[in-house]
């Protein structure tokens, strides 16, 4: 078994292009007590299409949504993985609305995770991203409902960098410089 984040199809499209590097979660109801946890360092993105829409990103981004995840009836899709490079707890907003070029998540969309559970911060994660071959898998009962994680028979292949090394190490070190 592999952990796989879930995430919106949108979002996991602009990892795959490189316009995204920079995850920020809260965790979904299910984990309201604990809030976001990364549970693993290296995982499958698992794309989905629960509760992404246009007013939840960026104008200019509004592409990524138009056939977001369409796999083929009762089977999901799965071709990337991510490596967590940085994680960072988020309180102030100054902070959030600085990270908001490493996203593509609108403004509106950034302010109602933020009020979600405010005593909680926002985990951002800068990611690695590796675009691998396509992987079908069926969908299953147990990868339903508002949760992050869920483990997928199936193991990370090796992949291709999204971006080169430098590209990375450059917004990297632009990153750190934002949340330090």
């Amino acid at each position: 078994m592999t952990k796989s984040l879930k995430e919106w199809a949108s979002i996991i499209r602009a990892l795959e292009s490189g316009k995204q590097t920079v995850l920020l979660r809260k965790g979904g109801i299910m984990e309201t007590a604990s809030g976001f946890m990364v549970e693993s360092e290296k995982f499958l993105l698992y794309p989905t299409a629960e509760h992404q829409g246009y007013t939840n990103i960026k104008t200019e981004f509004h592409d990524m949504l138009e056939n977001a995840n369409s796999p083929p009836n009762g089977y999901n899709k799965i071709t990337s993985y991510a490596k967590v490079l940085v994680e960072s707890d988020i309180t102030s907003k100054d902070t959030l609305d600085s990270l908001s070029r490493f996203h593509i998540w609108s403004n509106a969309y950034i302010d109602s995770r933020k009020n979600w559970n405010p005593e909680k911060p926002i985990k951002a994660l800068f990611l690695k991203v590796y675009k691998i071959p396509e992987i079908i898998i069926p969908l299953k009962q147990e990868y339903q409902g508002c949760k992050s994680w869920i483990d997928v028979p199936k193991e990370i292949p090796n992949g291709v960098p999204v971006l080169n090394d430098a590209e990375i190490k450059s917004r990297l070190e632009e990153f750190r410089s934002i949340i330090n």
